[in-house]
């Protein structure tokens, strides 16, 4: 068998060819080494302990288990189960469905994605941001504050109902531009009519892609990358003019200033001092101008980011400019992609107020007194104009709201928030709660760590910690004083615990404080994506080879007995033992063996 490297960067390099078309791409599904990566990227997710329709989950994986699912592939009798319905809730207050695969189709569908994305990742806009690698809602936002300075209007865009109105006929033709070969094309098509089931009731699908599926997002850029392109091509058009013309105030103020600086030195000193005195003045007064004429109307530019179904364009040019680009891309999409532009959330917001992209709030500072020196040493206004990404105060109080921390009380017609205890956390052991807040506070400020007011988390930590303070003490039935008493250590609050090891450990509640960060983690906004796959090793699949069970030592035929959560195991069986000391989720281990695991033994 061919190397799954070797076989996924080939198939790159041929991506790179614009009129190259793909044959007998079905074939590398025959490739039991693709499947062996493919379970080593999914096995450590704890949703595949959850069973899809046909009740199975990872638990009993095999190499036999793989290779009858090639076989079946093989003679095309593979038929992926319908998707398991159940609903999320979102931000608006709503259900999103998603679709819960079977394992077995979940690990066709990673094989498969990783086929595409070897085909289609280089030839994504550098615009698209969602679900593809090294990016992020943050790569997104980090583009959005450097190349949108300027900008004068923002049209918010969102596709309604993007999942589930994707044209199943458009996304075959889009694919078929690629791929020559109707097996692998059959296979997509099975997915998408694969169907799902609700309530026991069995739902065919004649549009979308399930949601919670692994393609789903591969193909749903694929899909949008049309859009993506066209936007490329309709921005090459609306963009109008190299520069703006000159503002005739700044330049007339310019003149000023080398006409007093003029054969300076050859002056009397008191009409040198005299001289720099006026500059001085006269370069206040120009720092309040902009160089360029901002009502110039010819120059245009149109600026563009999509993060899945959102999308946020900037535009230098008149409202009149957005309600066209607006209308030409409701067009487009109704007449190219059968979508249709949510009218009630694609809005045109002026840049001084504040549009909404990714859960952050945008807008484009006007300054007419910060001023700054630039590096020839002139006065300017260097934060005019500049994009400002903002935390919304809405969306850390409904997020506070979620975790049920907060209640509302007011006082002379004003709003106070109150710090409330959480009734499901106070079963839980010492530092199970302490961890919980923590990991709550980390995740919403690493969101919100681009912000320009990120020190804003700093009262929702406040409002956390308090809460959690009130949790202690509803647990102890004790009041927050003595709480805080119990649990100081130096000046933070803590909880001391014993490890596996019986060593005596401390666990502080956060206290890194919360800076803005200039870029979160890897600033990848502008690097193209990588073209080189590297699957690394499959350890799991040398330890399913190796044919010695991990628990009896007994020679045979194995099977990969998972669990959802290490720290769950409780209790002093063997098995048990053996997984808490190597600290694996996974066990190698005979049909013997594994019948009697779940058997309680």
């Amino acid at each position: 068998m061919r190397n799954p490297e070797v076989v996924l960067n080939n198939l790159t390099k041929q991506s790179m060819k614009p009129n190259y078309r793909f044959e007998k791409l079905y074939r590398v599904l025959f490739n039991e080494e693709m499947f062996y990566v493919a379970y080593q990227q999914l096995y450590a997710k704890e949703g595949n302990m959850t069973p899809g329709t046909d009740g199975q989950t990872i638990d009993e994986m095999s190499l036999k288990r793989i290779d009858k699912l090639i076989g079946s592939l093989r003679d095309e009798t593979y038929q992926p189960q319908p998707a398991r319905r159940v609903y999320i809730p979102k931000k608006d207050g709503k259900n999103r469905p998603l679709g819960i695969p079977s394992f077995n189709d979940k690990l066709v569908q990673q094989t498969v994605k990783m086929i595409l994305e070897s085909i289609y990742e280089a030839s994504f806009e550098p615009t698209s941001h969602g679900f593809r690698p090294h990016r992020s809602c943050h790569t997104a936002l980090i583009n959005v504050n450097r190349n949108y300075s300027g900008v004068k209007w923002f049209v918010e865009g969102d596709i309604k109902g993007f999942f589930d109105n994707i044209s199943h006929e458009v996304l075959i033709g889009i694919l078929r531009e690629r791929i020559d070969d109707d097996r692998f094309i059959r296979l997509i098509r099975k997915f998408l009519n694969a169907g799902y089931v609700e309530d026991w009731v069995f739902h065919k699908t004649y549009s979308g892609t399930p949601q919670g599926g692994i393609i789903s997002p591969i193909m749903a850029n694929i899909y949008l990358d049309k859009l993506d392109k066209f936007i490329r091509e309709y921005a090459a058009k609306f963009d109008k003019g190299a520069r703006r013309t000159d503002n005739p105030d700044y330049f007339r103020l310019s003149r000023k200033i080398a006409k007093l600086n003029y054969k300076l030195e050859q002056v009397e000193e008191s009409q040198r001092t005299l001289r720099r005195e006026k500059v001085k003045e006269i370069l206040k007064e120009r720092a309040l101008l902009s160089a360029g004429d901002s009502m110039d109307e010819s120059f245009r530019r149109l600026k563009y980011i999509r993060y899945a179904d959102d999308f946020l364009i900037g535009v230098i040019g008149s409202k009149e400019d957005c309600q066209f680009i607006k209308q030409d891309i409701s067009n487009f999409l109704k007449e190219k992609l059968n979508l249709e532009l949510s009218n009630e959330k694609t809005l045109i917001t002026h840049a001084s107020e504040r549009a909404k992209f990714l859960g952050y709030e945008i807008y484009v500072r006007k300054s007419t007194t910060d001023t700054k020196r630039n590096v020839l040493g002139n006065l300017s206004r260097c934060y005019n104009g500049r994009v400002v990404l903002c935390l919304p105060t809405d969306t850390m109080r409904k997020k506070l709201n979620d975790y049920e921390v907060l209640r509302f009380t007011k006082h002379n017609n004003v709003e106070k928030w109150k710090p409330q205890s959480r009734i499901k956390l106070v079963n839980n052991d010492d530092l199970e709660i302490l961890e919980t807040y923590n990991a709550e506070i980390r995740g919403f400020y690493n969101y919100f760590s681009i912000a320009f007011n990120a020190a804003a988390v700093h009262d929702f930590s406040h409002i956390m910690q308090y809460s959690m303070y009130k949790t202690f003490a509803k647990k102890y039935k004790s009041s927050v004083r003595q709480i805080i008493a119990r649990y100081r250590v130096n000046k933070d609050f803590a909880v001391r615990f014993v490890n596996k090891k019986g060593e005596q450990k401390t666990r502080v509640f956060y206290n890194n404080g919360f800076k803005k960060k200039r870029v979160a983690f890897a600033n990848l906004s502008d690097v193209m994506p990588s073209s080189i796959f590297n699957t690394s090793g499959t350890s799991l699949i040398d330890r399913l080879k190796a044919q010695k069970c991990e628990l009896c030592g007994n020679t045979e035929t194995l099977e990969m007995h998972h669990v959802r959560r290490l720290k769950d195991l409780q209790g002093k069986e063997p098995w048990k033992i053996h997984m808490i000391a190597r600290r694996r989720k996974t066990m190698a281990v005979c049909k013997p063996c594994h019948t009697k695991i779940h058997n309680g033994g």
